[in-house]
């Protein structure tokens, strides 16, 4: 690692900043190397690797705050950034909540999350190829109506991050990722479907081989083959892990903290009141082992914690970082997440509604007449009133068995209704990201034909 690219260097321009008027500062320097490659019917499509690295310098001074950005780390560039970052400071407004967290609320000790692979970095392009092209050579084994590609394939990245402020805080971490995924198309009869399929892991032995992501993929695409039209009716709602853990992304943004502070949340004022059924708990961990969204401390050095947001129903928590919760009069939840230039903001780590006890097969069979939802399209979800409205793509159920695909309809609820209306959860939760969900069965939502 070079000196710029440390903690060392970091620690030394928050202090820096001070001494050229700030009262306080900080600073995060990232590098990161990502590859990508893309294969279509044998073929590799495109290509690419990059390397970046840059630093952020956040300065605050009496309730002001300013932030400048570079990826020069000559002495010459750096200085004229912080003179520009001082200059700025100056002509912001201030706003009482601003400012670094209180010295003993940093972090003293950094867990280890086990978030680096060195075979990831070792892998060669070729081997990075083969392992695109034989997700997709599985995929077209499997029948001979898949007859095309929309996309698929490997990717990777590496990098560290280092922060340090004018308080004393200085740590530094790595990580990396992979992803592998599969798109293919199918027709028959003239019409077409696609579909697909992925995995994305920390470490690349943990990531499904590419003949098995190639075969769901394509099994997937042929079951939506020959769709059939439904008429509007109320319907118990079986949602796909892939399809739940979007309620998941939306009841994130209704406990974030910017939301809650901003009044744009149908969830404000309601920490200790029953907002979902009973079999419904909701965990965000930022030290799960392996995770992808874990890191051992937050974007304002804060240590990362697990919170339960929703237990047995009941909202215990929101998710803040220091800004938000200074406003609310609250304390941070380690929550804090921030790009190079700006303030931080409010992330979750890894979030997700909790395993239940049955197997997907058993929540279907449960249902006499239903929609299993396998695809969204497009947006419809308003976080203030918790209306929600999607169109929708999945497979009918018929006495507990899956009869037809169905495409073009509407599921449309409202959020709190139905999240009280969850009747079964599945046992199938799978950290195949960092936000989450096992299978979840909703008694009842209108689905429009």
């Amino acid at each position: 690692m070079t000196k710029e690219l440390s903690k060392d260097f970091a620690a030394e321009l928050a202090q820096q900043a001070v001494r050229r008027g700030a009262s306080a500062a900080e600073v995060i320097v990232r590098q990161h190397t990502d590859f990508s490659v893309s294969v279509r019917l044998g073929e590799v499509e495109k290509l690419q690797q990059s390397t970046d690295r840059g630093f952020g310098l956040r300065v605050l001074l009496d309730g002001k705050q300013a932030s400048v950005s570079g990826s020069d780390f000559t002495p010459q560039a750096v200085n004229a950034l912080l003179a520009e970052a001082i200059e700025l400071v100056k002509t912001t407004s201030p706003d009482d909540s601003a400012g670094l967290p209180q010295p003993n609320e940093f972090a003293t000790t950094f867990a280890a999350l086990d978030l680096y692979d060195q075979e990831i970095e070792g892998l060669s392009t070729d081997e990075k190829i083969a392992l695109a092209l034989r997700a997709e050579a599985s995929a077209r084994e499997v029948s001979p109506l898949i007859v095309n590609f929309e996309g698929g394939g490997f990717d990777c990245s590496c990098g560290s991050m280092m922060l340090a402020n004018s308080l004393g805080f200085a740590g530094e971490y790595q990580g990396t990722s992979c992803s592998l995924a599969t798109v293919p198309v199918a027709v028959d009869g003239g019409r077409m479907q696609r579909d697909y399929w992925y995995d994305v892991r920390r470490k690349i032995h943990d990531l499904d081989s590419p003949e098995a992501i190639g075969r769901i993929a394509a099994e997937r695409t042929l079951r939506k083959l020959n769709p059939r039209p439904v008429t509007t009716q109320s319907v118990p709602v079986v949602l796909e892990p892939g399809i739940a853990a979007t309620l998941v992304g939306n009841l994130f943004q209704a406990i974030s903290g910017e939301s809650i502070f901003r009044k744009a949340s149908f969830l404000v004022g309601q920490l200790g009141e029953k907002i979902a059924s009973e079999k419904l708990t909701m965990i965000d961990d930022g030290r799960r082992l392996k995770g992808l969204g874990s890191r051992p401390f937050d974007a304002e050095g804060l240590p990362t914690r697990q919170t339960v947001v929703i237990r047995d129903g009941v909202l215990e928590s929101y998710l803040l970082d220091t800004y938000t919760a200074r406003k609310l009069g609250m304390k941070s939840t380690g929550n804090a997440s921030r790009g190079l230039v700006g303030a931080p903001g409010v992330d979750a780590g890894n979030i997700y509604f909790q395993a239940g006890e049955y197997t997907p097969d058993e929540i279907i069979k449960s249902v006499s007449q239903g929609l299993l939802v396998t695809e969204l399209l497009g947006f419809g979800v308003n976080i203030v009133t918790g209306d929600y409205s999607r169109s929708a793509s999945g497979i009918w159920i018929e006495n507990g068995e899956l009869a037809y695909p169905v495409q073009g309809v509407t599921i449309a609820g409202n959020l709190k209704e139905m999240l009280n209306a969850i009747e079964m959860i599945g046992n199938d939760l799978d950290f195949r990201g960092s936000t989450v969900s096992p299978t979840i069965l909703v008694g009842r939502m209108v689905v429009g034909g």
